[in-house]
């Protein structure tokens, strides 16, 4: 059996990362606007360096492409709601905050690919999932 270990220093970059991300949703959740778009910045970083750094597994890869694609649509959903124009039409029932679904979806996308796509292609590759 394979075994998947994860460098210390990339490990406390993770826990950090989490850290940011809770910092941030503290701030949506308590209209705490600077704290919550600040946190932005650091948490959406983190996971794209994290993104980079496992880009030689697939598995890690995709999975990490979908948290960035998580966190790049939860930020732009806060900032419509701290901004107000989240309710706001874009198009018939389409609002401004239906627009986080393309970021969304796109994480969903990474994840279809490597589950329907590239893992019955690549059997015999360690996964980490």
């Amino acid at each position: 059996m394979s075994q998947y270990s994860i460098p210390l220093k990339y490990r406390r970059m993770e826990n950090l990362h989490i850290v940011f991300w809770l910092f941030k949703d503290i701030g949506w959740c308590l209209i705490w606007k600077p704290l919550g778009i600040i946190m932005i910045f650091p948490t959406l970083i983190i996971s794209i360096v994290i993104a980079y750094r496992t880009k030689e597994m697939m598995s890690e890869l995709c999975h990490n492409l979908a948290i960035t694609f998580w966190i790049s649509a939860n930020s732009y959903w806060m900032i419509s709601e701290f901004m107000k124009f989240d309710a706001l039409q874009v198009y018939d029932w389409l609002t401004y905050k239906h627009l986080a679904l393309i970021p969304f979806l796109m994480g969903v996308l990474c994840l279809v690919y490597y589950y329907a796509i590239w893992h019955p292609r690549h059997p015999n590759e360690i996964e980490t999932m």
